[in-house]
């Protein structure tokens, strides 16, 4: 999914920060003998936290600490990893690929051997490396359009099926009280990342390891969102950002992206009067994208407690199926990351939710493991000046198809 990333904290910042937070988890487990640290990013939801404590407590063959992170969590896990106070266990939006060819996580691939089928191929594949596992998908998060249907219905308007349709309803639907679409308070820049390029058809990294993007419907594509830009069709400046749907259940949007995490929270303030869309295809190659991401458990290469470590993340995210599917459901609202759960899970198998289910599994992409930082920056930011500049999205474009080369020859020199 679209996460954007500032400069990594150095080392030796990394280590004062790790240890002095290193008083701060609970030692939920038994007290002696074996003691892992396990960090976790700070979920906004309701409940997590004390859910994820009360699955350390229940593990009998080890302690386990459990750090609850707020702030920059991946920039921490990044520098953590150079150092020896970082944690045993972590989740990790990741790893990326030079953590990997670094050798700062441990193989997991052992651990899934009997399973890896059932995990869902969209989320196992960008922790996947050479055929081996090194994270263990814990939830399948995804992102999608939600829509006011009595606010289309009164404008005449359908849910649209392409993105020119959905041009054509942001303008329709914007009066002076409500705006058409609510893609973010930056218009888009952060939320979407290359979900347009998949709806066109294309995507951020061809099978071939070559950008993606390298084709004038990238720029045709792009284009069309600065027109909701400029037609002032998108909601900006809401009170809170994409990833709350307060926008659209307080009428200042008809349409809004946001996660599947918000969908209780809509259900519950508008009843039925609500419905949800893939982003919507674009152009003659084009067909819906559905942006699919998922956190991972891995374990570091500096812990002194490897097996013991990994035995933990096979109990937790392997052996405990009704864990897993209480973390996915009861805390907010995710997709468990093995099919077997999803398809036996009765809170997905009716409206919404279970049309999400089928929008990812039909739909779905994951950001792959060579789209950098350095690429996801330099797009991002061509991104952000044609939506809210206007600039040339072929201009544009051809820094970052630039800089991506750039890239994968430098991940390519290492292999």
């Amino acid at each position: 999914m679209a996460i954007s990333r500032r400069r990594l904290l150095t080392s030796g910042t990394a280590l004062a920060l790790a240890s002095a937070l290193a008083a701060c988890g609970d030692n939920t487990g038994r007290g002696s003998g074996t003691t892992l640290q396990q960090w976790y990013h700070q979920y906004g939801e309701a409940g997590a936290e004390q859910a994820v404590r009360r699955y350390a407590a229940a593990y009998k063959d080890a302690g386990v600490r459990v750090q609850w992170r707020p702030g920059a969590y991946d920039q921490q896990i990044a520098a953590a990893l150079l150092t020896n106070a970082g944690p045993d266990v972590f989740e990790v939006d990741g790893p990326t690929l030079d953590q990997i060819r670094g050798g700062q996580v441990v193989d997991l691939t052992d651990l899934v051997k009997d399973v890896r089928a059932d995990f869902h191929p969209v989320v196992l594949a960008p922790k996947t490396y050479d055929g081996r596992v090194w994270a263990v998908p814990q939830v399948v998060d995804t992102q999608l359009l939600y829509y006011r249907k009595s606010l289309l219905e009164k404008a005449g308007v359908k849910p649209p099926g392409t993105l020119d349709e959905l041009v054509d309803a942001a303008k329709r639907l914007t009066d002076p009280r409500t705006k058409g679409l609510f893609l973010g308070n930056d218009g888009g820049t952060g939320a979407l990342g290359g979900t347009p390029l998949y709806a066109a058809g294309l995507s951020l990294i061809t099978d071939d390891g070559r950008p993606g993007f390298d084709d004038p419907a990238a720029a045709r594509t792009l284009g069309k969102l600065h027109r909701m830009y400029a037609d002032k069709s998108l909601l900006l400046g809401a009170p809170a950002d994409w990833s709350d749907p307060s926008a659209l259940v307080q009428g200042l949007t008809a349409m809004q992206w946001s996660g599947l995490w918000a969908l209780p929270a809509v259900r519950k303030a508008l009843g039925d009067d609500f419905g949800v869309l893939p982003f919507p295809a674009d152009g003659p190659s084009g067909k819906p994208a559905v942006p699919v991401g998922a956190y991972g458990s891995a374990v570091s290469a500096r812990s002194k407690r490897r097996d013991a470590a990994k035995a933990y993340v096979k109990w937790l995210w392997v052996d405990r199926t009704d864990y897993q599917e209480d973390f996915a459901l009861s805390y907010g609202f995710h997709i468990p990351a093995r099919l077997s759960l999803a398809a036996k899970a009765a809170r997905l198998k009716e409206g919404a939710a279970a049309e999400v289910v089928r929008f990812t599994a039909d739909h779905g992409y994951a950001q792959p493991l060579l789209w950098t930082v350095a690429s996801r920056t330099a797009y991002q930011d061509a991104l952000s000046h044609i939506i809210k500049d206007g600039a040339d999205p072929e201009r544009e474009l051809r820094g970052a198809v630039s800089t991506t080369e750039d890239e994968l020859r430098r991940v390519r020199k290492k292999s």
